[in-house]
């Protein structure tokens, strides 16, 4: 019971890492989003991932060199999934709105990253015929109620405060989402995928703790070339945009931009760093429940990230009450998982 609570505990210190994130990135000013968001990638898909893992192994080259080469496949591919989904975000808010887009997205992200590794490895039966997996069950449900509440909030938000969406559009905004959270869901796959790299780092002596940041190196390098490419091809083709021209700015400009680009960057990279601690406190036949536990604790920490930002503050009554429902809803949730963890 002390892993377990132990487990949701990491969890919650990366899914407040991936809700903050952000925050930095926000303070960056004169400079394109695809060269703030290229920055902060290349310290949470490239240095950090990279430094991690020559600090853990004895031999970094040789390590990657013993791997399978279909579980090296399966991880970069994977990752590259989670790549597209990470870079369709946009579209989906473009057409959905900020709150309602995001909250689809994460709606179906969870339901998809959760229930198909369990699929893929013949554990169905364990989540319909006993009793810890009814309860996963039961809160993978009750949670999506939690993120629909949230998200709903924040759309209330959004109306009281005049923000509308220019190009709304539910049909192409719903299908984008759906599409947008389905390749998200390459990330909890990736993981799932790396988990015979996860066991030859425990024989090269990494603690349990450690032993899955290894294949973050697969997993954020196949992300990140997606997003990287994305980046760097608006960068160089759109008239609009320019890297050269962000560089240039006065040197204190783009040193306080670099900075506050790496500071969000270094937070997304711990919100998987921390993931990697919970689920190594999770139970190994309960493996695919880390990433339920993940997407809700975000949106639950996103809320309170709001709130304490004071992004709430011009809101009233309704959307208010809503978003706290939605994350008691949420704490529910993880509360009725944790205890389905407890069950045979």
């Amino acid at each position: 019971m002390a892993s377990i609570v132990a487990g949701i505990g990491w969890h919650m210190a990366g899914a407040a890492c991936a809700a903050s994130f952000y925050a930095p990135i926000e303070k960056v000013r004169k400079w394109t989003w695809e060269t703030t968001w290229a920055v902060a990638g290349i310290f949470s898909w490239v240095i950090l991932p990279s430094a991690v893992s020559l600090i853990l192994l004895p031999q970094f080259g040789a390590f990657y060199a013993g791997i399978d080469s279909g579980v090296l496949a399966r991880t970069f591919l994977f990752g590259c999934m989670w790549g597209v989904g990470n870079v369709s975000y946009g579209l989906t808010m473009r057409y959905l709105g900020m709150s309602l887009g995001i909250g689809v997205a994460i709606g179906v992200t969870l339901v998809v990253g959760t229930l198909i590794p369990p699929i893929l490895h013949g554990q169905l039966a364990y989540l319909f015929t006993s009793r810890g997996g009814l309860f996963t069950i039961a809160g993978i449900l009750v949670a999506l109620a939690g993120i629909a509440i949230v998200s709903w909030a924040g759309h209330q938000k959004e109306q009281q405060m005049g923000v509308r969406t220019e190009e709304f559009s539910l049909r192409k905004g719903l299908l984008l989402a759906i599409l947008c959270g389905i390749f998200s869901s390459g990330m909890s796959f990736a993981i799932d995928a790396a988990r015979p790299m996860a066991a030859a780092a425990l024989s090269e002596g990494v603690k349990p703790l450690y032993a899955a940041l290894p294949s973050y190196v697969i997993i954020m390098g196949g992300g990140g070339i997606v997003n990287f490419i994305y980046c760097f091809s608006r960068l160089g083709f759109r008239r609009d945009l320019s890297l050269r021209a962000d560089l240039a700015q006065p040197a204190s400009r783009v040193l306080l931009n670099t900075a506050m680009a790496a500071s969000g960057g270094i937070m997304w990279y711990f919100q998987f760093f921390f993931y990697a601690w919970g689920a190594a406190n999770i139970p190994a036949r309960l493996f695919f429940v880390n990433w339920m536990l993940h997407m809700s604790l975000y949106v639950l920490f996103g809320g309170l990230v709001g709130l304490s930002l004071g992004e709430w503050k011009s809101a009233r009554g309704r959307p208010v009450r809503l978003l706290w429902a939605g994350m008691l809803i949420i704490i529910a949730a993880a509360n009725l998982v944790g205890l389905g963890m407890t069950l045979p």
